[in-house]
């Protein structure tokens, strides 16, 4: 059962509005969890958390070699983008490549999780359509990963089709979990999105960030650990294309300069991979740690803030880097006049995994 440290707090006047109840875990390459907040094994659907894996089983089809995929275009792939015109523009030349059309997205148009993105559409009475979806990057991906395989494009969407049994296999293969253990649900894009106890998530992005480390020092590595590795530099060489202006995720990976990788799930999913530091040694890791966080009631910004939280309770990187996303960690709470009238406060503690 979650305690009541597990939480993170918003307030008006000192006056306490929201207590938001926050899961992770925290867990070496192997999976061995180190450190927990609330419930660790809380079964999460990881929504776009799961991002990297999709895109790995796209590149593992040699979609990317026979289509001309670039690491942009895989940042892409792992992308809940803004719809901001170099995201727009690069779906597009995407669909070029791997001669679709617009019309083949099955994933809908909806308003850009970007506010300002949105007014410009307002102003010029623009509807967005598929390619404007913040997942566009991955259903394109899905397009190109079927062609590859020879598989139809019309219903690469649907839970049976040969793509997203790809999907499925890879995901059950970065979490060790037995085939046909995960649950799965249909995601906001009109795709299946797994589900599984949280700690599993952090082992995915432990994998993500081990193998980055793997290619550092040796050639020799599977075709696993280089598309992994692969994945991971495209991720963080392009953090504008991940998320886009103002977003957390692209924020987080500008400031950490590479050393670690960031993708939010909606309704408060978030995972992260760390390559192996002096900051992982600590933990108690031998090499590369992954951190899976769940907010009970699935609120984005007080995701951020937990997040940000764990990373300053764990030392993750330098005081500036984590200086650099102030705003993230303690988010304060302003009325339409513009006046603070409230503050973000936080009741989080890492409890080593044997205390629980």
């Amino acid at each position: 059962m979650a305690k009541t440290q597990d939480h993170v707090f918003t307030d008006r006047g000192g006056v306490i509005e929201n207590r938001h109840l926050v899961h992770a875990a925290i867990v070496d390459a192997q999976g061995k969890l180190l450190y927990s907040v609330g419930d660790p094994s809380r079964i999460t659907l990881v929504r776009s958390a799961a991002k990297p894996a999709q895109a790995l089983a796209v590149l593992e089809t040699g979609a990317p070699k026979q289509f001309g995929f670039d690491d942009a275009d895989l940042a892409l792939m792992c992308a809940s983008h803004n719809g901001e015109a170099r995201h727009i523009s690069r779906a597009f030349a995407m669909l070029a490549k791997v001669d679709a059309r617009e019309q083949d997205l099955r994933c809908g148009g909806h308003a850009a999780l970007s506010a300002s993105v949105n007014r410009a559409w307002i102003k010029s009475d623009y509807t967005p359509t598929e390619i404007c979806n913040n997942c566009s990057g991955k259903h394109v991906g899905m397009l190109g990963g079927s062609k590859a395989i020879g598989a139809a494009i019309a219903d690469y969407h649907l839970p049976t089709h040969p793509i997203q049994l790809r999907v499925k296999r890879v995901v059950e293969d970065l979490c060790g979990l037995e085939a046909d253990s995960c649950q799965w649900g249909i995601d906001g894009c009109n795709l299946p999105a797994p589900a599984f106890p949280l700690h599993y998530l952090g082992k995915m992005y432990a994998a993500l960030s081990a193998a980055a480390d793997s290619m550092a020092v040796d050639c020799s590595a599977s075709a696993r650990e280089r598309g992994l590795s692969r994945i991971y530099h495209a991720m963080t060489q392009y953090p504008e294309l991940v998320g886009g202006e103002g977003r957390f995720c692209t924020a987080l990976m500008q400031a950490f300069g590479g050393s670690l990788v960031g993708k939010v799930g909606a309704d408060g999913c978030y995972g992260i991979g760390i390559r192996a530091s002096e900051a992982t040694d600590r933990v108690g890791a031998a090499g590369a740690i992954g951190i899976a966080v769940k907010i009970e009631d699935g609120n984005l910004e007080i995701l951020y803030a937990a997040v940000m939280e764990i990373l300053e309770q764990l030392q993750i990187g330098t005081r500036d880097a984590r200086g650099r996303l102030a705003d993230f960690h303690r988010p304060v709470i302003t009325n339409s006049a513009g006046v603070v009238t409230g503050h973000t406060s936080h009741e989080v503690i890492v409890r080593p995994a044997m205390a629980l």
